[in-house]
């Protein structure tokens, strides 16, 4: 049994397309001041018909291994959060190993949609807390505009493609573990209000049910989180909480009473990527020397099923 495990390293990767909010208008009804005002949101990245969610998650997580000094052979488990690959099998940790060279890890997709990456990241922290991994890639990658309809002005404003990774390593004998204890849970009874169903699978939201659960449910839980690990709020160097919209990330950061932490806005510039949001965003932020190695962040997912799943970790 290990007694915990860390962040090592962090990398993203997007694609080249910008679709802005002028490009928008051209194809829907919207403007740019509309968008703006409502989402926050002024351009988003669209991957092309070539760009696979793997080829996605593979670019991000081999940026995040080099970030590492790691070679793909030091990987021994591979965890992809996603809700947009196409095919079921082979899945898309898989494709993501044997596009890095992997050899023999375990390979394991998990769909919490928007949540999807703080619940990978947990379920990576468990495999080595147990001692049935040492060294985890983390990965969250969607390719939201390939379920999207784009004749719809509601729900084609808000969404872009990319990807986002982490290496997760068992921590040293007596060193403090860098990633804390998951607050995680769901509420079933309202997993309707996000959806992406059918054949060809299309994304829809109850807009409003989402918002006012967001940022009423949301501070009290995602407090909660702040507490398993031992820290208050204002202990906090940065909030990244799935980059749903402006309009609910800046509410829910302020409830929080994060008083002292930079809170990532990536959504101004990425849209919301699903389960590319929170990685993708950390990585941004680590990037920019915006936060420093040993800097405790709060991550918190929420969205489809309506689930949520949060852990303050320290910043590799």
């Amino acid at each position: 049994m290990h007694q915990g495990s860390r962040i090592t390293a962090v990398g993203h990767y997007q694609p080249a397309r910008i679709l802005t909010n002028e490009d928008l208008a051209g194809m829907v009804d919207t403007s740019d001041e509309w968008i703006r005002s409502r989402v926050g949101i002024r351009t988003r990245r669209i991957a092309g018909p070539d760009e696979p969610v793997d080829e996605l998650a593979g670019h991000a997580a081999a940026k995040a291994l080099a970030s590492a000094g790691l070679t793909p052979a030091d990987v021994d488990l591979v965890v992809v959060a996603t809700s947009t690959a196409i095919d079921r099998s082979p899945n898309t940790a898989a494709r993501v190993a044997a596009r890095l060279g992997i050899p023999g890890p375990a390979a394991l997709d998990l769909n919490v949609v928007c949540a999807g990456f703080t619940h990978a990241l947990a379920t990576a922290d468990h495999a080595v807390r147990a001692g049935s991994a040492s060294r985890a890639l983390v990965v969250g990658a969607d390719k939201m505009s390939e379920v999207v309809d784009w004749t719809d002005r509601t729900t084609c404003v808000l969404v872009g493609d990319g990807a986002g990774a982490a290496v997760v390593e068992a921590c040293a004998p007596g060193e403090e573990p860098g990633i804390g204890p998951v607050l995680w849970g769901s509420v079933p009874e309202m997993g309707n209000a996000v959806r992406i169903e059918g054949t060809p699978p299309r994304f829809a939201q109850e807009g409003q049910s989402v918002y006012r659960w967001a940022t009423t449910r949301l501070p009290a839980i995602a407090r909660q989180a702040c507490e398993r690990s031992g820290l208050e709020p204002a202990d906090l160097a940065a909030v990244v909480l799935h980059q749903a919209n402006l309009r609910i990330v800046e509410p829910l950061a302020a409830k929080i009473g994060a008083v002292n932490a930079v809170v990532a806005r990536d959504v101004v510039e990425s849209g919301n990527t699903s389960a590319a949001s929170i990685p993708l965003a950390l990585s941004k932020l680590v990037e920019r020397g915006e936060i420093t190695t040993g800097d405790p962040a709060l991550l918190f997912g929420f969205g489809g099923n309506l689930s949520y799943a949060g852990q303050v970790v320290r910043c590799p």
